[in-house]
């Protein structure tokens, strides 16, 4: 802010100082084109056209009296010697009005078109400017011919002042849009850093939650293997084998998760795309689910109601996909209240849209924005009753794309979130025309 205040100072002084060179210049021009009008001065006119009513032979002191200015002078004569005068000083381009009037009565002799509107006006962004037009010193009507003013306004010489400054002035403004975008840059990406520290450090909470559950049953499991009751018992044996492997797996499933958003990160997954119809796929994962829900006393409802499910999906991926959705609906449900997934399709000309809705607690607008960036997750504190690290529906989105589809979610707070899923339907290939065998 100091840095711009600076820029706006030096700004203001540079206009004040090109507006008082601009002045200058001004007054220089209108000095010497009064300079060039007082030579008319200069000497008497002893032109008889003057004076019709003298007789030839007749003399009078007429002859003597200098004329004016505005006698001896048209008004395009006038205005010519002034923008002489300002073609000199660099000012081609001025537009002003000009008046010519005897001193002090201000009776006007000479005067361009609009000049009494315009110095009536008084406008700011004029600049009039008033000279005397003397005889020059020691010429013949030196002190003996009337006194004259010129005045000259000088239309609108502020632009005269920005036109001069355009480079510096367009300069600053750039300069100062750079230091703003800089520090906005700055912020926004302190801003973003601290948002990553935090998830980072839910991350970390996360993970060493997962890996330590499991640690923790194998160890125990293996302290029981170790009692003499249990190494008798083959049942026993067997039991507690089955839990180290179990927990074994579980671990290694976590790892491949972390791995596998590590392989994302760098766009190493390559899909092993085929033909492939979405409702089967569909139907199998939610079958995988049927206990879970059970549990629960909840209920997964399927709506299949496209008419075209062929798609060109990499099988696994796709079912990962869709299996992930329905474990976020039945981990993120309401304790007091049973699942409901509801699960319906549709076809357009070019795609299947799959819609996934639950009843669960939703998200909030913040969260919704942000879900599917990775390693994000609703801001729980310590809690970690519901299981995971936080790349779920950073995987969903980057399969949805890989696949050339698009997803969205709606959601609200305590109601349920829907997620929608765009993917393209398999393209046809078109089968040639069998030209009729003549006969």
């Amino acid at each position: 802010m100091g840095i711009i205040v600076i820029q706006l100072l030096w700004l203001k002084n540079m206009v004040l100082l090109r507006r008082e060179q601009v002045k200058h210049r001004i007054q220089d021009g209108v000095t010497f084109a009064a300079n060039n009008l007082s030579q008319h001065k200069a000497n008497y006119n002893f032109d008889s056209k003057n004076f019709p009513n003298l007789l030839p032979g007749e003399f009078s002191l007429e002859y003597l009296r200098p004329n004016t200015i505005g006698q001896r002078l048209s008004t395009n004569q006038i205005e010519e010697i002034i923008r002489k005068a300002f073609h000199k000083y660099d000012l081609d381009n001025v537009r002003f009005e000009f008046g010519v009037a005897m001193n002090p009565t201000n009776v006007m002799e000479k005067q361009s078109k609009n000049f009494v509107e315009v110095y009536n006006q008084n406008d700011p962004k004029d600049y009039p400017y008033l000279i005397p037009l003397n005889s020059p010193s020691g010429s013949e009507t030196e002190n003996l011919s009337p006194n004259e003013i010129l005045i000259v306004v000088v239309r609108n010489y502020q632009a005269m002042v920005f036109e001069s400054l355009w480079l510096p002035i367009v300069s600053a403004i750039v300069f100062t849009i750079l230091i703003m975008a800089s520090f906005y840059l700055t912020v926004r990406t302190m801003l973003r850093q601290k948002k990553l520290s935090e998830i980072k450090n839910d991350f970390i909470n996360n993970m060493t939650h997962e890996f330590k559950t499991p640690l923790a049953t194998i160890s125990l499991a293996v302290d029981a293997l170790r009692n003499e009751k249990v190494v008798s018992d083959r049942e026993k044996m067997s039991y507690f084998s089955t839990i180290i492997k179990e927990e074994n797996k579980r671990m290694n499933r976590q790892v491949e998760t972390i791995l596998k958003a590590a392989l994302l990160d760098k766009q190493e997954v390559q899909l092993l795309l085929r033909p492939l119809h979405a409702h089967l796929v569909i139907k199998d994962v939610v079958e995988n689910f049927t206990l879970q829900l059970e549990e629960r006393n909840g209920k997964a409802e399927l709506l299949l109601n496209a008419e075209n499910d062929l798609i060109d999906a990499d099988e696994v991926h796709f079912a990962n996909l869709i299996n992930n959705l329905i474990d976020n609906a039945i981990k993120y449900s309401k304790d007091d209240q049973p699942p409901m997934i509801k699960i319906t399709t549709q076809s357009t000309a070019k795609t299947i849209v799959i819609v996934i809705e639950d009843n669960g607690i939703g998200m909030n607008k913040e969260t919704v924005k942000r879900v599917f960036e990775k390693f994000y997750r609703a801001h729980t504190g310590n809690l970690h009753n519901v299981k995971g690290f936080g790349l779920g529906l950073s995987y969903v989105k980057t399969m949805v794309e890989a696949h050339g589809g698009d997803i969205k979610v709606d959601s609200v707070l305590g109601r349920g979130s829907t997620f929608t899923i765009e993917i393209p339907l398999k393209k046809l290939q078109r089968q040639p025309l069998i030209s009729p065998v003549p006969a």
